[in-house]
């Protein structure tokens, strides 16, 4: 079987664009989540200012908790999940 080969029947066609779409999507949020999580590391580290910094770390745990979740709705979402 031809791994690569595009299937004929449309309802596992558009099941197949919907899969790479939601990969797509889910890459794309994972990239912009990764900018926030790495500006707010760099602030993190460099402010002085102790209001600051705490809320940096507010960010950091909370872009990290969007990725977990991001994560965990990609695995429930994949066709071959088992919730």
């Amino acid at each position: 079987m031809n791994l690569m080969s595009v299937s004929t029947d449309p309802v596992h066609a558009d099941a197949q664009h919907t899969d790479a779409q939601l990969r797509t999507l889910f890459h794309q949020l994972n990239n912009q989540l990764g900018i926030v999580l790495a500006h707010a590391e760099l602030l993190e580290a460099k402010t002085t200012e102790a209001t600051s910094r705490a809320r940096a770390e507010q960010v950091v745990r909370s872009v990290l908790d969007a990725m977990g979740t991001a994560k965990e709705i990609r695995r429930h979402s994949e066709p071959h999940a088992t919730v």
